[in-house]
């Protein structure tokens, strides 16, 4: 094609110049003619491109489903940790310490509501266990300003905190459900819940099972919980980003866990209050929470009674600093008060600390390295079970796609 319009240009080019009498028409035919070959150039590579893409698509494996459009998603925490328990040899392993995988699928007109499926693959004791974490059907707009999913849903405490207060998931959970703090709840269950968002006040009200989605030994009961957020800035309805958001929420949350089966078939309370505020280049959080467990029959296991009953709180804060704040340090925080209902084993008091460093490389991947600090005064955790304090370092790649 190339050859074939540069022949046609120079023979056009050299019947002009055999009629061409000066140098500056000589001068200005030259420069249409290099003026020609950039445009032929650029037209080349065009299809070039063209080219590529479609035998790339004629290549591509066609995906078939009943909706207009699907969503596939997926997040990943690779690592490796040196941990020393105290009294045992330090031990050094890789990990991969969670992996999801998910898929949206858009059954409406409206773009908001969908169906979502979430795989969540984790490793731990020596296995690798594989669960479905959410499978809920979303539907925007049920009620003003509000939102329901139904089915195996989002609880209304966790996601919050870990999407606005706690955004390093990738090295450890939140206060709320670590097993180095209070480990009280979970973040999914089966269930509905009611998800509203205005300028100044966004919250989650639900009823699920109460057991969480690790089990299905349902109890007797359903769990009441809830979530109720004062977005001060007037920014709640908007999506938000650590590194570019700015806003201040106080929020009360809490569950009503009426005779569930981890819990002899016997009810348990939760209260939460948390404050945030995040600006790009740091963010400051806090937290104190209260369990009152009414499983206090003392023929009943210990780790039942003391698990949802006792108190305590959390401190955590970043600073950001770097070209678009890619770089943060990070510290946290946190100290459980376990107590027995029946009065029989004493408190059980546990301290918890997290501080390092994360480098955001791209929208991808983020890198981190902490440390990670646990003493159980009394030698025994949240349940009363005997645990030994130790240190580890951690190293992780939190990857999105």
């Amino acid at each position: 094609m190339k050859r074939i319009l540069l022949s046609t240009l120079t023979v056009a080019a050299l019947a002009t110049a055999a009629t061409a009498n000066t140098s500056s028409e000589l001068k200005a035919l030259k420069a249409q003619m290099a003026q020609m070959a950039k445009k032929i150039a650029e037209l080349e590579s065009k299809q070039a491109k063209s080219e590529a893409v479609s035998d790339v698509k004629k290549k591509a494996t066609p995906v078939y489903a009943k909706t207009s459009k699907i969503k596939f998603s997926g997040q990943h925490y690779l690592g490796f940790v040196s941990k020393k328990v105290s009294g045992e040899s330090r031990t050094n392993n890789f990990e991969m310490r969670r992996n999801y995988v998910q898929v949206k699928a858009y059954l409406f007109d409206d773009p908001k509501s969908y169906m979502r499926f979430t795989l969540d693959e984790t490793t731990g004791n020596g296995d690798n266990t594989l669960r479905i974490k959410y499978a809920y059907l979303y539907l925007d707009n049920v009620l003003p300003y509000t939102g329901v999913e139904v089915g195996q849903a989002h609880r209304p405490w966790l996601d919050y905190e870990e999407h606005q207060g706690w955004w390093h998931r990738a090295v450890d959970k939140t206060f709320t459900e670590s097993k180095e703090s209070a480990d009280l709840t979970n973040s999914a269950d089966m269930g509905v819940n009611f998800k509203t968002k205005t300028a100044y006040f966004t919250s989650e009200i639900g009823l699920f099972n109460g057991e969480g989605y690790h089990d299905h030994d349902y109890g007797k009961g359903l769990s009441a919980e809830w979530r109720l957020t004062a977005a001060l800035l007037g920014n709640g309805n908007q999506k938000r980003h650590a590194r570019k958001s700015t806003y201040f929420d106080a929020s009360f949350w809490g569950q009503y866990n009426a005779k569930n089966s981890k819990n002899d078939h016997i009810t348990y309370k939760l209260y939460g209050f948390h404050a945030v505020y995040n600006q790009p280049s740091f963010l400051i959080a806090a937290q104190y929470n209260i369990a009152k467990n009414d499983n206090n029959n003392p023929a009943n296991a210990l780790k039942h009674r003391m698990h949802h009953n006792g108190h305590g709180y959390s401190v955590n804060a970043d600073y950001r600093f770097g070209e678009g704040y890619q770089y943060d340090l990070f510290a946290r925080y946190d100290r459980w008060v376990a107590e027995d209902p029946a009065h029989i084993q004493p408190d059980a008091t546990m301290e918890h600390y997290l501080y390092g460093v994360a480098w955001e490389q791209n929208k991808n991947v983020t890198w981190y390295l902490n440390g990670k600090h646990f003493t159980p005064k009394e030698g025994v955790n949240y349940e009363g079970s005997a645990k030994k304090k130790f240190d580890a370092v951690m190293l992780t790649a939190e990857v999105n796609w």
